[in-house]
């Protein structure tokens, strides 16, 4: 388990992330969803949907590696947002955690969730994910490999095929039908698809 597993493009990156247990203090969270996300257009992946799409810049320098370090931010001036970047040192990519399951820490989680519904609720959007494990934009940059960190990620092994599912990103504007949503099928706490309004629309075949 180490970052290498990490240093590959943003989708091989995202497979390997789901089903992955993060663990911030006592609560650990099972990824079920995630979003894979490239680069700048002098990378390999480029994709003008990611932060660092335009190239690096003070928010989005984490992007640019190394891998296995988080990449935090604010979204709607109110959640904090959880991403963990992939690809070799250098080259920018990172993966949104969309979605997890509360596998330890439920009571604290749901101390920090008052308001969700169910259990599957407490960690279902990548905005209450943040909130369920106390993350925040202090965060920004940790390495979720190093032993002593308070964020800590345990790669799980590959996750069977049948069991993922994939479709088009959240709330993109752009390169929004790019299949690099990836979930757990079956998994309660995978959110809800809501497709951008800017986004538009895919063009039908004749």
């Amino acid at each position: 388990m180490s970052a290498e597993e990490l240093a590959v493009d943003p989708l091989t990156a995202a497979r390997r992330l789901l089903c992955a247990t993060l663990w911030s203090g006592p609560v650990g969270a099972r990824i079920v969803e995630v979003e894979a996300y490239g680069g700048d257009p002098s990378g390999p992946w480029h994709d003008p949907a990611a932060h660092s799409g335009r190239g690096r810049t003070p928010r989005s320098a984490v992007m640019f590696g190394p891998p296995g370090r988080l990449y935090c931010y604010f979204s709607y001036g109110m959640h904090t947002c959880v991403n963990i970047i992939s690809g070799p040192d250098g080259i920018a990519g990172g993966v949104l955690l969309r979605a997890a399951e509360i596998v330890a820490g439920i009571d604290t989680a749901r101390s920090r969730r008052p308001g969700a519904r169910t259990d599957s609720d407490l960690a279902k959007g990548p905005g209450n994910l943040g909130s369920a494990l106390g993350i925040g934009l202090s965060d920004y940059g940790t390495d979720v490999f190093d032993r002593d960190s308070p964020i800590r990620l345990e790669l799980d092994g590959p996750v069977d095929a049948t069991r993922i599912a994939l479709g088009p990103r959240v709330g993109v504007s752009v390169e929004a039908d790019r299949p690099w949503r990836i979930w757990l099928a079956g998994s309660p706490a995978v959110s809800a698809y809501r497709r951008s309004p800017r986004a538009p629309r895919p063009e039908k075949s004749a």
